[in-house]
């Protein structure tokens, strides 16, 4: 059903010394050509937006390939449309990311100018993970580009069919010693991470993000990590659960909750627990009228992630959870495809309140005091995501200055994530740093400082040997 990558044909030691060997090749090219010009950077842009326009439609069912079957859906809503969107967007805005900036010398320093230049880092890896492997290779790529630099992807080992075309495609848009994609087992993706770039960015579980700033560390190469997490849900109690219901479901059923961003649990109000689960079995039936068969639901990416899924249901029946699933049959192990399974005040010790679910799986907390409910989340790990339903102005606000959280949606889930004009990252375990839009442009560039002095001098006046007039100027200008 899959094909076996051709890189695991290959010895890991021919691997990891091919690697080297291609980074070496970027290396020296960076430093020939340590900027790239205006027009060379859009035409780069242009290169991949064709290049995506012609594959576009070999990655959906390569995508669907890796997966077993993915929704087309999914795949052009998550992975598709948003490379192009965001490659619309960094070409209208380039140009200004790219002017320099003037910045004030100051009273000490003047006459002088300061300004500050934005240059190419040199060379960028980029760390792609399984769940969305086209804008989580594409987008990233693509800001690295805009900021001038060259590129090296590691593709992940799950989705073999998917990283066949994304090589062709970036083969022929791209020269290798310009972008140059690798995949690989994990013995590959541990020397990919030890490479001296000077900027490493790694999608992925916090577990494995750990890992790669270890790597990273030896040679100082600044990470961005886009880890995962718990990302919750608050369901206040002046909104109606029904719409509560239909605002996050788009969240847990896109790509079968396989998304850093998905509703991981979700806070109910108690006397809106039975009305509330009963929207989402109305709502998820609705969106699904042949269960798990739907064309539009995915399966489980693979059967070691489908076997963790199970195992998570099954601890929590065995802890006396209560679980519901939303249709029947729920589990089909033959195509890997799982309704949603609703499991109601698990302990706060369960595993599944303690794992990243990745998957759809949704624990339901009931509370009294929705207060109560923002002094749990002060001592669990900051999410990448938090997601608050309430139309109450003084609760949205209270939300926005007394949470911690990569991101904060309020009355919908995961959409923020398309916002091209908008910074996406983590905080703490939900990991560090930012990109898009122009937060992406400065990852991948130096701001560099450019201090410029005329021919008037008056950096004279700060030489020895020094007056007691010296003295008193400078505190009569600064001290007062």
């Amino acid at each position: 059903m899959g094909v076996v990558s051709m890189a695991s044909m290959v010895p890991v030691e021919q691997q990891i010394s091919a690697l080297e060997t291609q980074f070496a090749t970027l290396f020296e090219h960076s430093n020939v050509n340590p900027d790239v010009a205006y027009e060379d950077r859009i035409h780069d842009l242009n290169k991949l937006q064709k290049a995506l326009k012609q594959h576009y439609k070999a990655l959906v069912d390569a995508l669907s390939q890796d997966y077993g079957h993915r929704s087309d859906t999914d795949t052009l809503i998550a992975d598709i449309l948003p490379c192009f969107q965001m490659l619309r967007y960094t070409k209208r805005k380039l140009k200004r990311w790219m002017r320099p900036s003037s910045r004030s010398t100051g009273l000490l320093l003047t006459p002088a100018s300061v300004k500050v230049h934005y240059q190419p880092l040199g060379v960028v890896g980029i760390v792609v993970p399984w769940n969305f492997p086209v804008t989580l290779s594409i987008i990233p790529l693509m800001t690295a580009l805009a900021a001038g630099n060259r590129v090296m992807l590691k593709l992940s080992e799950f989705t073999p069919n998917t990283n066949i075309v994304l090589k062709a495609m970036l083969g022929d848009a791209f020269p290798t010693e310009q972008v140059c994609v690798v995949d690989g087992e994990a013995a590959v993706a541990s020397a990919f991470c030890k490479l001296p770039f000077d900027h490493l960015l790694f999608t992925g579980s916090t577990e494995v993000g750990k890992k790669v700033m270890e790597a990273a560390s030896a040679n100082l190469t600044p990470v961005t990590l886009e880890l995962g997490g718990k990302s919750p849900v608050i369901v206040a109690p002046d909104i109606d659960p029904a719409l509560a219901a239909d605002r996050m479901l788009f969240g847990k059923n896109l790509n079968a909750g396989q998304i850093c961003v998905a509703p991981d649990f979700v806070f109910v109000p108690e006397d809106s627990l039975e009305p509330f689960v009963e929207a989402l079995r109305a709502k998820w039936q609705a969106a699904y009228p042949k269960g798990i068969n739907s064309k539009d639901r995915t399966a489980i990416i693979n059967d070691r992630q489908f076997s963790r899924l199970e195992s998570l249901i099954d601890t929590s029946r065995e802890i006396s959870a209560t679980v519901i699933h939303l249709a029947e049959p729920a589990i089909d192990r033959g195509t890997r495809k799982m309704a949603l399974h609703l499991v109601v005040n698990p302990p706060a010790d369960s595993a599944v309140m303690q794992q990243e679910i990745f998957g759809p799986i949704l624990p339901i907390i009931t509370y009294k005091d929705v207060h109560d409910v923002v002094s749990t989340l002060h001592r669990q790990p900051r999410p990448l995501a938090l997601y608050v339903m309430t139309f109450d102005k003084d609760f949205q606000q209270h939300v926005i200055k007394h949470t911690h959280s990569g991101s904060l949606a309020i009355n919908d889930t995961v959409v923020h994530v398309a916002v091209d004009d908008a910074p996406f990252g983590g905080i703490g375990a939900s990991g560090m740093g930012s990109y898009y839009g122009i937060e992406g442009f400065r990852t991948f560039s130096h701001a560099k400082t450019v201090f410029t002095r005329g021919k008037i001098n008056p950096g004279k006046l700060l030489t020895p040997p020094y007056g007691k007039w010296w003295q008193t100027l400078m505190l009569k200008l600064f001290l007062r």
